[in-house]
């Protein structure tokens, strides 16, 4: 019997076919076969799991506790996850209605997402930022409306920008700070400004604080903080940046009951419960874990400080970043593009950093740094870029 030849391309989703693959990966593909190489392109911080948080794993383990947990997340966990937003950032959630461990901050966002948008909405997402907001939401037929924030305003949000794009289709606004990529923060002052901007709708924020614990000389300061704005934030972080525990895939979403009640329904049936074992770890990084976040925090503050005075030394433009683990030199003044520089510091001088242009249009120009790594690696790939915007100045000379 004859078959007919399967018409892949007829029968995939055509939402999912247009999306395009994230601009980050193809860095990491180049890197796999450069021996040598550095990379200060992986978003991840470069500390082991502090090892009380591992013990409470491989305890949980030993013990057999590997069922299925309630489908918000364990509640003893929620507990802890209601006293730690209480204790470090002023923030009150009822931890029965109002808090869903998730697997990750982006099952939140996507949750969120899915929860909130119809075909037709607008969705508002400051760039450069990082890369799932957009197909995130436009696999829910909603519109991303990218919005180009400015070096000269740190890349925040301003009350200008929000006016300029806000329509009477907006439905949500993505607030991605502290930005990964660009080290920005938003603080008190510009809350209020967006909040007279939004006084008069129903437009949510979905703030994604998951570098929250990594601000530097100031503290985080949430929308959910802001008395205008709390009951339209929907806040998701996780314990990946700041307790290092990427591969543990924990994150948790809060925010006004009556979206968090339809977001568990996603979660109940696309995930069940996120992972047991995991969630036993975070009870105890909830609990015990605030000195690893300082220590950890510190760190990430000495190299801050040492890489941003090596671009400027370099000849790099580069504003301080307040948040996060990442700098966002200017790279204009090489004659190169975002991508040919990236693609050229690898080849010549086997150093991975990220292209602007992945995080979003208004990241031409630019490239994204991470100083989640040694000192020692950063001070060799800074030794590596002044040999490679040398060569790049001896091609510009004339003849």
């Amino acid at each position: 019997m004859d078959f007919c030849i399967m018409d892949y391309q007829n029968i995939l989703s055509r939402r999912v076919q247009d999306i395009q693959p994230s601009g980050i990966r193809k860095f990491f593909d180049l890197l796999e076969n450069l021996d040598g190489a550095i990379s200060l392109g992986v978003g991840e911080p470069d500390f082991v799991t502090p090892w009380h948080i591992r013990d409470a794993g491989i305890y949980s383990l030993e013990k057999g506790f590997t069922k299925y947990t309630s489908n918000a997340g364990m509640v003893a966990l929620r507990r802890e996850i209601s006293a730690y937003l209480e204790r470090r950032f002023d923030l009150r959630y009822d931890y029965k209605s109002q808090l869903i461990v998730t697997v990750g901050g982006s099952e939140a966002i996507d949750m969120a997402m899915r929860a909130l948008l119809d075909p037709g909405d607008e969705v508002i997402i400051p760039v450069p930022s990082f890369v799932c907001y957009p197909p995130l939401a436009e696999m829910t037929g909603a519109r991303a409306v990218l919005v180009e924030t400015r070096v000269e305003d740190g890349f925040k949000l301003t009350p200008e920008l929000l006016e300029k794009h806000l329509t009477d289709k907006t439905k949500l606004i993505v607030l991605p700070y502290p930005c990964n990529p660009t080290g920005g923060i938003m603080e008190k002052e510009d809350y209020d400004a967006l909040a007279r901007v939004l006084r008069d709708t129903d437009v949510m924020l979905l703030s994604d604080e998951i570098y929250a614990e990594l601000t530097y000389g100031q503290k985080h300061y949430s929308p959910a903080n802001h008395p205008g704005l709390h009951d339209r934030t929907i806040l998701v972080n996780g314990f990946s940046k700041s307790h290092a525990m990427t591969g543990w895939r924990m994150g948790y979403v809060a925010g006004p009951a009556p979206v968090i009640g339809q977001m568990l329904k996603l979660h109940q049936f696309g995930i069940m419960s996120a992972p047991t074992t995991s969630q036993y770890a975070a009870i105890e990084a909830m609990k015990n874990g605030d000195v690893d976040i300082e220590r950890m925090r510190d760190e990430y503050d000495g190299r801050r400080r040492y890489l941003v005075e090596g671009l400027r030394r370099a000849g790099l433009p580069c504003e301080e970043p307040k948040g996060a683990f990442y700098v966002f030199p200017d790279i204009r003044g090489t004659g190169l593009s975002s991508d040919e520089f990236c693609e050229r510091f690898l080849m010549e001088r086997k150093v991975a950093v990220i292209s602007g242009t992945a995080f979003g249009p208004g990241g031409e120009g630019f490239v994204r740094c991470c100083y989640a790594v040694s000192m020692q690696s950063l001070s060799e790939a800074l030794n590596r870029l002044d040999r490679f915007l040398a060569d790049i100045h001896y091609e510009r000379r004339d003849p």
